[in-house]
C-alpha cells in the first residue's frame, strides 16, 4: 500500500444516468490522477471508488455534485470502505 493515499466508495444519487456521468466521472478523475472506476447501478445511482492523494480526492468528492451539464446531483453517500485502488480508472459494467 502506498502511505499517504486514501480510498472512497460513494453511491452517487439522481438523474445521474443516461446524461454522460460515467464518461465525465471517469475523464475528471483522470485529470486529478486518481485510479479506480465508476458503474452504474440498477436502483439509477451511479457508484464509484476514487483512490490518490487527499487533495484530489476531496477536489473529486466536490466535482460529483456537479457532474455533466445534464445531470443532477440530489445525494452523495459514501459507503464502506475499499482497498485501495491502483493502476488506471476504469468504467465498469452496471451491477
Amino acid at each position: 500500500m502506498t502511505s499517504g493515499l486514501v480510498t472512497v466508495h460513494v453511491l452517487i444519487e439522481g438523474r445521474v444516468q443516461g446524461v454522460g456521468y460515467r464518461a465525465w466521472c471517469a475523464d475528471t478523475a483522470i485529470a486529478r490522477g486518481l485510479s479506480g472506476w465508476v458503474r452504474n447501478r440498477t436502483s439509477g445511482a451511479v457508484e464509484a471508488v476514487f483512490s490518490g492523494q487527499p487533495a484530489g480526492v476531496a477536489d473529486m468528492l466536490d466535482a460529483v455534485w456537479r457532474g455533466p451539464r445534464l445531470a443532477k446531483v440530489t445525494g452523495v453517500k459514501e459507503l464502506d470502505p475499499v482497498e485501495l485502488q491502483e493502476g488506471p480508472f476504469k468504467v465498469r459494467e452496471t451491477a
